[in-house]
């Protein structure tokens, strides 16, 4: 693994409202993977930290833009390793709250082992916001951020989490993409498409649930997409697009049949 300090990027930035990403913190065997941060006057959240591997470098650079004592939240689209298996050490080093889907709360205690249990500060039930299927605000200095329900894109319990002062959705996996350079900007999206189709086409769970997510979207005002993998989609018109292309796309349990059904004896 090595370590590459050209990873950050200023998404937005008003003068006391700002949301950075990071791009490729950790190189290596891994999946790329984005982490944010989100700071409203002074107080701060991050969004889908990472692994274990990961939360070295990231709160080095967190340090570049806030003091951990400033951390109010880390928050969770859904339970993988590459979203949230660092919780142990943010409940030890920080007095963050975690925020999570409902349906994840009993199970996140097995990431804690004894050894970070003992040193973790406060108790867990404390340390924990539990969200309800149908999402909620979560108050950041002087604004506040949604969690926007997306459940089974890809997990059973999926969140998505907006920022209205920055108008940016952090979309957890919906727009990932495998791209060598995930901070270039997005130019050409129609062949940007192979980069996302095969991904969408088997962690989506069904074009049914896509369409229902997207009706919510179009209603909301948002200026950009910004997926925990790959680039983001910057921009009404960028935006429009991946909405006009996954609208559209078959995946997950539209595609099985009994060619995948079957013994293989």
């Amino acid at each position: 693994m090595s370590l590459d300090r050209t990873t950050s990027q200023v998404l937005f930035d008003n003068g006391t409202h700002k949301c950075i990403s990071f791009t490729s913190l950790v190189k290596g065997e891994g999946v790329q993977a984005n982490q944010f941060l989100i700071i409203d006057h002074e107080r701060a959240a991050v969004l889908d930290p990472g692994g274990d591997l990961t939360y070295i470098p990231l709160t080095m650079e967190l340090n570049r833009y806030t003091r951990l004592a400033n951390l109010d939240y880390v928050m969770a689209s859904h339970q993988d390793p590459d979203i949230i298996t660092s919780m142990p050490r943010w409940l030890v080093y920080t007095d963050a709250k975690v925020v999570a889907s409902k349906l994840w709360a009993r199970f996140l205690p097995h990431l804690n082992s004894a050894f970070m249990s003992d040193r973790m500060k406060g108790n867990w039930l404390d340390r924990l916001v539990e969200l309800p299927d149908q999402g909620q605000s979560i108050a950041l200095g002087h604004a506040a951020i949604l969690a926007i329900p997306a459940h089974f894109l890809h997990s059973v319990g999926n969140f998505q989490f907006y920022d209205p002062v920055s108008k940016i959705l952090f979309s957890g996996d919906m727009g990932a993409s495998m791209v060598e350079n995930a901070s270039q900007p997005l130019e050409d999206f129609e062949a940007h498409i192979p980069k996302m189709k095969a991904f969408h086409q088997r962690y989506m769970c069904a074009n049914k649930v896509i369409r229902l997510w997207v009706n919510m979207v179009r209603k909301m005002d948002i200026e950009m997409i910004v997926p925990q993998h790959g680039s983001a989609f910057i921009g009404k018109e960028k935006v429009k697009q991946f909405l006009d292309w996954i609208e559209t796309l078959q995946c997950g349990v539209d595609l099985m049949d009994e060619r995948i059904f079957h013994c293989p004896v």
